[in-house]
């Protein structure tokens, strides 16, 4: 092992939007290191950090975060509520489903139950 994971860093250029946004899918406080760097400590996992860069997203993610949750109709909506933007249908498969969505700054995610 060459180390332990500290936390999942996005790149961004609004690190606050992206800190009170993820804050309200997964818990926690955003809090701010400075104008360019905010994070959220969400209750029992690692933290999810915020920093800003120049330049804009212009691909498809090559990372993602899946949350877990217990209903995905219900978190999809709630996700929308504080600005997530629905992609597509509800998918399923032999690993369960999943509904793909974008943070304001257009990062994917998805809402998963297994």
């Amino acid at each position: 092992m060459i180390g332990r994971l500290d936390e999942v860093v996005f790149d961004c250029n609004d690190p606050a939007v992206l800190a009170e946004f993820w804050a309200g899918v997964l818990g926690g406080k955003p809090h701010r290191r400075d104008d360019d760097w905010h994070y959220v400590d969400p209750p029992g996992t690692h933290r999810i950090a915020f920093q800003r860069v120049p330049e804009t997203k212009s691909i498809k993610n090559r990372l993602h975060l899946d949350v877990d949750v217990t209903d995905i109709a219900a978190a999809t909506s709630a996700a929308e509520a504080i600005g997530a933007v629905r992609v597509g249908n509800v998918h399923s498969d032999t690993a369960g489903s999943f509904q793909v969505l974008l943070d304001p700054e257009g990062n994917e995610w998805c809402v998963v139950h297994v």
